[in-house]
């Protein structure tokens, strides 16, 4: 008896997201995969920093760190708030702890 996928495939394509939506989605995972982003994402998982103290921890230029920072508030995955002089960095919102978490997780299992 021949195999017979055609409602699956007909459920899948009802089901899947626009080229444009998956687009975004793999830019979103090109951006966990820098080393240096994901330390900073770490770090800013356990509390907001300003720029000088995550290039004290991850011992980098605050340039360099800078330049990671706009990468990651591009993507949405960090944000800021002013006191003062100083910026402190943060991650976006619970989504962002849970992707880090889940993937903390899954690498360790």
């Amino acid at each position: 008896m021949p195999h017979n996928h055609a409602l699956l495939l007909e459920r899948i394509r009802k089901d899947i997201p626009s080229d444009e939506l998956l687009q975004d989605l793999g830019d979103l995972f090109k951006v966990f995969g820098d080393t240096t982003r994901i330390k900073i994402m770490y770090a800013l998982y356990e509390d907001e920093m300003c720029v000088c103290a995550i290039s004290e921890l991850l011992q980098m230029t605050q340039s360099a760190i800078s330049h990671q920072l706009k990468t990651l508030k591009d993507a949405n995955l960090v944000s800021s708030r002013r006191e003062g002089k100083t910026i402190y960095y943060h991650l976006s919102d619970e989504h962002v702890k849970l992707i880090i978490g889940q993937g903390y997780e899954h690498i360790t299992e």
